[in-house]
Parts: structure tokens; sequence; C-alpha cells
């Protein structure tokens, strides 16, 4: 058998049966669906928020929740200098301002001893990014964040059902950011879900999803409950500013079927990192995310620090090469420190609102630790739907450290 084949489709629950309902259905609009609402009522549940807001995109969710703690223009957000740039791009989208906080060479999580650093009177919010499914370290956050009046916005786009210190992950921070983008533990192609404890929070964060409608609630999507009041040409639809964010009631119909699967997903996730974790142990180039006690690691996929170039003089072209002619799917890096990205460090971003940033510069050096551990990070693969392709492609990693060692 090919092992191509022993990874089993994706969707293998509920998702076509409720892709057909939703087809069936007299409406595909969530401003009249009830897919939203199911899923949002459930996702909430399954997390132990009170409220759960959905979204297009795990992307428009940050940009809402930055606008929704009050982010003004000209104000600024710290986020980690090893993460996706979409915590740069919506904090812009806020006309507010990136500051970039290094990280943890062990976890390659946010430092939070650098957080205390970067902050001045400016300083708005704390993003805190779970990288690749491991919690950052949340606890200084918070106490920072009050010390300052600050808010902290986790962002799990690859954290789902991880556990700091015993309290899950999404419930701790003021609001919490999930994706459900392709590759995502859950996955509709594209969306996202906001959860919040905060009503007041979860009113407006629905409200800058959803144009603004006025009678859009923290538990309520839905805009057209009574037509006859919609309808009436003297009503006033819009309290707002909001955006088009919300989610399609297809995706919501996939997103649920996933959801109700999350357990199993993140197990064999968590199951097929460990596989790679047992190959690793004794490599000493190739070092694992570390994980502190008290916290769970949900592996959206696992990340290794690769210092082969100093131990067995390898580049990491040429492992990633050597791994892929054993057989293995390939290594994916990290993505580039997000100020030395072109459009950062060209100022293209100045374009948007130049009176508010006229003065804001990023640079090389800012950020030592993450500028230095980027380049070397390789992603391993753990979105595998069967543990025998998981271990095939580990024991190619195993053939790979063999093949590599034996020619030194």
């Amino acid at each position: 058998m090919k092992t191509s084949r022993l990874n089993p489709p994706k969707y293998l629950g509920n998702e076509y049966k409720y892709l057909k309902r939703v087809l069936e259905a007299k409406s595909w609009s969530a401003t009249a669906g009830s897919w939203n609402q199911v899923l949002e009522r459930q996702f909430a549940e399954k997390f132990g928020a009170r409220y759960a807001i959905a979204f297009n995109s795990g992307t428009s969710t940050l940009h809402a929740a930055i606008e929704a703690v009050g982010v003004q223009p000209g104000e600024e957000v710290i986020s980690p200098a090893l993460t996706v740039i979409m915590d740069t791009t919506a904090t812009l989208h806020a006309n507010a301002i990136p500051v970039y906080a290094d990280i943890d060479p062990r976890t390659f999580n946010i430092d939070p001893a650098d957080v205390a650093r970067k902050i001045t009177s400016k300083t708005k919010a704390i993003i805190a990014v779970s990288l690749y499914g491991l919690p950052a370290d949340l606890d200084p956050l918070l106490a920072i964040a009050k010390k300052h009046g600050l808010t902290v916005i986790e962002d799990n786009a690859q954290c789902f059902l991880s556990l700091y210190k015993g309290r899950m992950t999404g419930t701790i921070g003021h609001l919490a950011s999930y994706s459900f983008e392709n590759t995502k533990h859950i996955s509709c192609g594209e969306g996202g879900m906001i959860i919040t404890n905060d009503e007041k929070c979860a009113e407006l964060v629905r409200k800058i999803g959803g144009h603004g409608f006025k009678n859009l609630g923290a538990g309520e999507g839905r805009v057209r409950l009574n037509e006859d009041v919609f309808q009436n040409p003297h009503y006033k639809r819009h309290d707002e500013l909001g955006w088009n964010y919300r989610l399609s009631e297809f995706n919501a119909a996939v997103a649920l079927g996933q959801l109700e699967r999350l357990d199993e997903l993140v197990e064999l996730r968590q199951k097929s990192a460990q596989f790679f974790l047992d190959i690793i142990a004794d490599c000493n180039y190739l070092i694992p995310q570390e994980v502190p006690e008290g916290l769970s690691h949900s592996y959206y996929t696992l990340g290794v620090r690769y210092e082969g170039l100093e131990a067995i003089g390898v580049t990491w072209e040429d492992f990633r090469r050597t791994y892929k002619e054993m057989g293995g799917d390939g290594i994916y890096g990290a993505w580039s420190v997000p100020y030395l990205e072109p459009v950062m460090a060209s100022r293209r971003f100045a374009r948007r609102c130049p009176y508010i940033y006229n003065d804001v510069v990023y640079h090389q050096g800012m950020c030592p630790v993450a500028e230095r551990i980027q380049p070397k990070l390789m992603q391993f693969k753990t979105n595998y739907r069967d543990l025998r392709l998981a271990k095939q492609k580990a024991d190619c990693l195993h053939k790979t450290i063999r093949k590599l060692e034996s020619s030194r």
C-alpha cells in the first residue's frame, strides 16, 4: 500500500450530512441561519466560555479582537517576534502600532520579561500567541497587563484544548482567537472563532464582524428575527462601525462536524508528534520545543530547533532534502520574523496611515533571539489521520539521522 493512501479523508464525521441540510434549508445566510448559532453554542460549551462568535477567518478574529478591546489609532499592541504576520497586519488594520517582544529560546513563545521592557505609555494590548499548540506563559503576562491596565488577547490559532496549569487556554486572557483554516485542528477551509466571558466585549465583537447591526447581541448573531421590524422603512439598523466578517452557513456546518471530533483530532496530532519526539530523543542537534511543567501541547505541528550545521556539518536545506529522499514529507521552515518581511522593512505599511506611522521604523536586531532561532526552526507535520503513516514518516526521520551521521 502506498503511504499516501494511508491518510484517510479529513472529513469523517457529520460534515457531509450537515452540508446537505444547509443545502436543503430555506436560508443560507448567517444573518438568518442556525448553523452558526449551533456551532457557537457548542464551541463555547467545549471551551468553557460564556460566549463564542464565529468569523470568516482567524485573521478577521484578530482584527475584531483588537478593535473590541478599545485599541485606538496610534496606540501600541505588543506581539511576539516569532509568529505569522497576521498578528501584525490585524494591528495595522486597526490603525495601531505593532511592537515586537522577543521569545524564550526554549519554548519559542513570547518572553514576558521582554514584554515588560517594551511597554510604553501608548501600550494598550498584548497578543499572546500559543505557538505550534504550546500555551504562552500567561500568568506573568496577565500580571504585567494588570499592572499597566492592558488587555491580553490569546491567539490560539494553532492551540486547541491545550491546558495551562490546569486551565483551558482561551479562557485565561480577556478574549481568545481561533482559526479554522485548512491546516488547523478544526478546519472548514476558512473560518475562525472568538471566545470571551465578557458580555459587553462579546456584543462589540459580534457587531464589528457583522456590519455593526444594532440588534446583534453577545449571544445572538441573527439580525432578521423580527421581519416586521427589520423591513420597516423607518428602522435604523447600524450603531457601530463593522465589517463583513461573518462565517457562511456552509463553513459553519463543516466546522461543527469537526468540533464534534475535536478530542480525537487533537489526540491524533499528539500521538503523531510523539513518534517524532521518540526518534529525536537522543539526537543532540534536533531540539524540540520545550513543554514546561503544568502545560499540555496540542501539536498543531512539531517545532524543532536544528543545530545540525554546527553538530554534523549539514545545512538545514540538506537535512530537509535527505529526509525527503528517505521518504519523509518534507519540513516546513518557520515564517520570517514579521518586522523583516518586505512590507514592514520597506515601510510600505506606513502608506495606510502616514500621520500615525511617520516615525515608525523596524530594523534587524530588534529581537535577537527570535532572529537567531527562526532560520533554524523545522516544523514537522503532525496532521496525520492514520497513525501508521505518522510512524512511517518518523521512521524516515530515523533513517535520515542514521544516514547523515554515518557519512560524517
